[in-house]
């Protein structure tokens, strides 16, 4: 199949392999854009990180969180004096707290498709083995998620595959949140991270089908959901 655009090269596919994807971004919340704020967020793990697209997200956790703070203009204000940003540890648990609160608030790549949904993924210990579960948090296009499973249904965004032009009248362009740990275990410790999803669109292997006339192996994907992750939150 031709083509000099190989991606990067996983640990167990062969160089030049069309399963292979392309790199992703890694962003930093700093205070100014300096090498000195840059390194100081980096030593904070206030970071993120994108399959590609220039997706942003903003993630905090705390215990006294209004449930409506991501309506609030006083967000990010509340969320570092209240709490603590992504790449933090909770601190300890007032007596009188509940299970913990998190926001979060994602903003698609202006120039890429919109969003489909928000997940925060929670990780924990048990008797010696660990455990993740998934909670869709914020779902597109008025969706909510279902109590039982904590997931949304898809809402139907396609590609055109014949111009690789997502269609934008689904998905939205930002989406927030203010979300409680449902199955909180003050006795356990956990970490929180955030992880959000685009509408399909081409994948890099589509696009180069269309500029060259050649169809890639059948065993490649058309479509790919792109996306963003934090770094967690610990408690």
């Amino acid at each position: 199949w031709p083509g000099d655009f190989f991606g990067e090269i996983g640990a167990t596919l062969p160089a030049g392999s069309p399963l292979n994807n392309p790199g992703g971004l890694a962003g930093v919340w700093a205070e100014e854009n300096t090498r000195a704020a840059i390194f100081a967020a980096l030593r904070r793990r206030e970071t993120f990180g994108t399959s590609g697209p220039r997706i942003r997200m903003r993630f905090f956790g705390g215990w006294t969180f209004p449930m409506n703070l991501h309506f609030s203009s006083n967000v990010l204000r509340d969320g570092y004096e209240q709490g603590v940003p992504m790449g933090g540890v909770l601190s300890a648990r007032p007596a009188d707290a509940g299970a913990p609160k998190f926001v979060v608030h994602a903003y698609k790549d202006p120039t890429d498709a919109h969003l489909q949904k928000i997940q925060i993924i929670k990780g924990w210990e048990e008797g010696g083995e660990t455990f993740e579960r998934v909670y869709d948090v914020a779902c597109s296009d008025g969706l909510t998620p279902y109590p039982e499973t904590h997931r949304c249904l898809e809402n139907g965004a396609r590609v055109d595959l014949s111009n690789c032009n997502p269609n934008n009248d689904r998905g939205d362009v930002d989406l927030a949140t203010t979300w409680v740990d449902p199955d909180f275990d003050p006795r356990q410790r956990a970490f929180y991270y955030v992880r959000v999803f685009q509408n399909p669109t081409c994948r890099w292997t589509t696009h180069r089908a269309l500029a060259t006339g050649v169809p890639p192996p059948d065993t490649v994907p058309k479509v790919i959901k792109e996306r963003a992750w934090s770094s967690p939150i610990w408690y």
